[in-house]
């Protein structure tokens, strides 16, 4: 292993371009300092409720949901592990800064590549912005990509 001080890279991913673009930018990174990844995705669904006035996500939508993000998950991490790097992948269910920030300090990361689609004005406003909120919470630097197309 390469004395990099990247020995550990967390990968964000949301299977979006921008996402997308991220694993291919964090696995040559890995691949070029030796670094081994954690690939993270995380979904945020409201939980089930049973108060009159909000609406239900019902239990097989809820697992559904879970089901795909963990197949294109696992699609991902054997992607990055052809590619000749150590990975090992996290399915979170928390809001998506928060999954990232945490699992990165969890694992010790040196450095977290993700994709940002650009937002601005009212959209950024309303949105807000999970690279920006990972950026304020991080424990280690933050690298933000765009898909090439944007």
């Amino acid at each position: 292993m390469s004395s990099s001080r990247f020995r550990t890279i967390l990968i964000a991913t949301d299977f979006s371009s921008h996402g997308e673009r991220a694993v291919e930018i964090g696995t040559k990174l890995a691949r070029q300092f030796g670094s081994r990844v954690h690939l993270v995705h995380a979904y945020d669904l409201p939980i089930p409720t049973v108060h009159p006035y909000t609406v239900t996500v019902p239990d097989p939508y809820i697992r559904a949901c879970r089901e795909e993000a963990a197949r294109r998950l696992e699609e991902t991490r054997e992607k990055i592990r052809r590619c000749g790097v150590e990975v090992e992948s996290h399915l979170s269910v928390v809001p998506a800064a928060e999954a990232i920030s945490e699992t990165a300090a969890e694992v010790g990361c040196d450095l977290i590549v993700m994709g940002t689609r650009g937002h601005r004005g009212l959209s950024r406003m309303l949105l807000g912005s999970v690279a920006e909120r990972t950026l304020r919470s991080a424990p280690c630097p933050v690298l933000t990509v765009r898909a090439r197309d944007a």
